[in-house]
């Protein structure tokens, strides 16, 4: 994806005061730099999987790095992992309800629902490639498609449990701190998760 390999640096150049020439907040920049850099593809996964769109995933993703830029920057670095996901999955929420808001708002409309650019599309876009692929490539890419097909299906806060400590590895305590619960609750969360995906996958992995 050609956008996203430079969405790190895009997102470093926020309006607002240059950073200060010291020595501490050059060192503090490029820490955080390096963090955005390095969250940036699981977070914008985990959004890809929530939202099922990469274009809004990756609004979503730039958006959350631009305002933990903006606005926790100064912030110890070992919080910045949680304040993350937090702005993140935040994100997604706002962007889901926009969404419910704007079907409810089109059911009312009359008329057939047209391209919103009027342009044709291409019959030919969506046709898969029928390239034969390898057995252990094909089997790989089937799992992998199962495995985004049951976690959407899960509820929202234990897909939201489940990905950030799997896919981004984060403690209880931190992922408590991303989802705004409790401990107890991402335990609950994630373990009904697990529970579920064993039982859909147990086949396929």
């Amino acid at each position: 994806m050609p956008r996203f390999a430079t969405l790190s640096h895009a997102c470093m150049a926020w309006d607002g005061p240059a950073p200060a020439p010291e020595d501490a907040a050059l060192d503090q920049t490029r820490e955080l730099e390096k963090f955005l850099a390095e969250v940036e593809r699981r977070a914008f996964r985990i959004a890809q999987v929530a939202l099922r769109d990469a274009d809004d995933a990756l609004d979503v993703v730039q958006d959350t790095m631009l305002k933990l830029a903006r606005n926790y920057a100064a912030r110890p670095s070992a919080e910045w992992r949680p304040l993350f996901y937090r702005i993140l999955e935040n994100g997604i929420r706002d962007l889901q309800r926009r969404r419910s808001v704007r079907k409810r708002f089109m059911t009312w409309l009359p008329g057939p629902k047209e391209d919103p650019d009027n342009e044709a599309q291409d019959p030919l876009e969506n046709v898969a490639d029928a390239a034969p692929q390898a057995p252990d490539q094909l089997m790989q890419a089937q799992a992998m498609q199962q495995l985004e097909i049951s976690l959407q299906a899960l509820p929202a806060r234990q897909r939201q449990a489940f990905m950030l400590r799997t896919f981004e590895g984060l403690d209880v305590a931190a992922t408590a701190s991303a989802m705004g619960c409790s401990e107890g609750s991402v335990k609950t969360h994630y373990s009904r998760a697990v529970h579920t995906l064993r039982e859909q996958l147990g086949e396929v992995w």
